[in-house]
């Protein structure tokens, strides 16, 4: 339960008026954030447990859409994905002021804009980083000209962008999902897990241990948003 008493009516504001449109949720999205929302803080409770499956099934969404929009709200930190398993997803709701995408002010209003002017977190996680050319660059300027998964050199006229959860599992063009890497290693991952790719570089003697154990906590770091690439000024 919370420790304080919420004011629902304010919840449900802030979340119409606030978050959605500033994280830009999709209609699917926002479908499966208000049902969660209902069933966990507007209620009382933090956490919430359910099935993909059945949420689905409720709202009248593909399963897949439906995880997706799950993933997405995780990424964005409107929740927190506790647990995956056979009974479904333990999640944990975050209040407004405290999603990292978010920064709202005393009257509810949100800033898109950081330290100095630089842009906040919000149009971070909203920006398709395969729609500019710019956007792309970001990427591979965060890679220091190296490939992700290898660590070789990469030239810049035949470095790559690859997906680390691949587009046919709803990987998105979040800077959380995109790495740069060598032709090579673009085309023998294919549709691969990462963490699998990474350990078959491991045991073709391209990663040392120490490399392997490094490029799998870069791979959390990316899915928590700790790897930031720089937006290109406007």
């Amino acid at each position: 339960m919370l420790n304080k008493k919420l004011n629902p009516k304010l919840l449900w504001m802030q979340f119409e008026d606030v978050l959605a449109p500033r994280l830009g949720l999709t209609v699917k999205e926002r479908a499966v954030y208000s049902y969660l929302l209902r069933h966990s803080l507007v209620v009382g409770k933090l956490r919430l447990q359910f099935a993909v499956m059945s949420l689905a099934r409720t709202l009248g969404l593909a399963i897949g859409a439906t995880r997706q929009a799950v993933r997405r709200l995780d990424e964005l930190g409107t929740l927190r994905v506790l647990k995956r398993g056979k009974t479904g997803h333990l999640v944990e709701m975050r209040l407004p002021e405290k999603i990292r995408a978010l920064r709202l002010g005393k009257n509810g209003a949100t800033s898109a804009t950081g330290a100095a002017g630089e842009p906040g977190a919000s149009t971070l996680e909203a920006t398709d980083f395969l729609k500019t050319w710019a956007l792309r660059k970001t990427i591979h300027d965060r890679e220091r000209g190296a490939c992700f998964y290898c660590l070789r050199r990469t030239p810049a006229n035949v470095h790559c962008l690859d997906h680390v959860v691949p587009r046919v599992r709803f990987g998105r063009n979040s800077y959380r999902n995109l790495v740069s890497c060598c032709l090579e290693c673009n085309t023998r991952k294919g549709d691969r897990p990462a963490p699998d790719f990474l350990r078959t570089l491991y045991r073709q003697g391209r990663l040392t241990p120490a490399e392997l154990d490094a490029r799998l906590r870069a791979l959390k770091d990316l899915a928590a948003g700790k790897l930031r690439p720089q937006l290109p000024s406007v």
